[in-house]
């Protein structure tokens, strides 16, 4: 029997960029419906599949094992491990599924995908957005998502033709009291303000720069300022390094969207494509070094360098699964017999 484990941060979609900004708050009731459907698309596969869910103490994990589909082979459990209701969850859990899953489906930002993603090695995950920095999960429904990761772990449609590497950005800081590390998924910031407060990126006049290992218009915070100059695919090798000056001193300047319902005028000192491996250098007097829009690591006196690296997680492309799926005959049936007639 397949096993696809399913992660639900009930922290994801928010935080404080719900007051500041137009970001959409994505609230349990709407998670656990999302978790909900994962289960019913799991149907689509056709064969039985167990599922293990992350624990938490809002009632999501439960409400999933309530409702999974038992009468179509889907058996739902929770998980056995301790809940910190912090980061620690996803991560604790993702380590499990490396060695315990076929498959992943995990439910929130940019954020919880990376920590996911850092436990996860080589199980395949399906990334679906309910956070608030959405650079790498999809807006898919759950349903979908359910249906793509069912496909996968059970082998009807073989995981190396439709996953991709997704880089990630490894930040290394040299300080006068030692060496401090941090991973991004989507990019790696560094920013002047000098504490973590409320974690959230919010003021784009704080943002120095950093690199991103995709660059598009069309996302949100670091990667869409480097989009606006040097668009990046998800599957192109390397990052781009991009660093921030006054917008009145700049040598070229951008509209991006830093946050959602946030847009601003961003002033664009230098924009470098980089090879993967290679790494970028900023000097942070009084700051702190983000990932994927959280203000993670505050610095004094530091020297960091960004470096984006090839190997990240396994991503799934939810509509290329569906296709094979299709091309495979994964969807047919045998036709009802129709009643006889008298």
């Amino acid at each position: 029997m397949a096993t696809i484990g399913l992660i639900v941060n009930p922290a994801a979609g928010r935080d404080i960029r719900r007051l500041t900004g137009g970001a959409s708050v994505v609230d349990n009731y709407a998670k656990r419906r999302v978790a909900e459907c994962v289960c019913d698309g799991l149907t689509v596969a056709g064969e039985p599949v167990e599922v293990l869910v992350m624990p938490d103490r809002t009632g999501i994990a439960d409400h999933v094992v309530a409702k999974a589909p038992e009468d179509e082979g889907i058996d739902a459990t929770t998980l056995e491990m301790p809940i910190e209701e912090s980061s620690a969850d996803t991560r604790r859990a993702a380590a499990r599924f490396r060695d315990e899953a076929d498959a992943a489906v995990v439910l929130g930002g940019d954020g919880t995908t990376r920590d996911a993603a850092l436990e996860l090695g080589d199980v395949p995950l399906v990334a679906v957005s309910t956070g608030t920095n959405n650079v790498v999960p999809a807006a898919v429904d759950g349903t979908v998502a359910g249906a793509a990761a069912a496909l996968v772990a059970t082998g009807t449609v073989p995981a190396d033709a439709v996953t991709t590497r997704h880089g990630t950005v490894e930040a290394r800081a040299e300080t006068p009291t030692g060496e401090r590390r941090l991973t991004g998924l989507a990019a790696a910031e560094v920013s002047s303000k000098s504490f973590i407060g409320t974690r959230a990126l919010l003021d784009p006049s704080d943002l120095r720069g950093g690199v991103v290992s995709q660059a598009h218009p069309g996302n949100i915070g670091l990667p869409a300022v480097a989009g606006a100059l040097e668009p990046l695919s998800p599957i192109d090798p390397g990052g781009v390094a991009v660093r921030l000056t006054d917008p009145d001193d700049a040598p070229r300047c951008v509209r991006a969207i830093v946050a959602p319902g946030v847009t601003a005028t961003i002033g664009v000192a230098s924009c470098e494509r980089l090879e993967p491996n290679e790494s970028a250098t900023f000097d942070v007097p009084d700051g702190v070094v983000g990932a994927d829009g959280e203000r993670e690591l505050e610095l004094t006196d530091a020297m960091v360098e960004l470096t984006p690296v090839p190997d990240g997680p396994r991503l799934v492309d939810v509509d290329a699964t569906l296709e094979a799926g299709a091309r495979t005959g994964a969807f047919e049936v045998a036709p009802i017999d129709e009643p006889r007639t008298e």
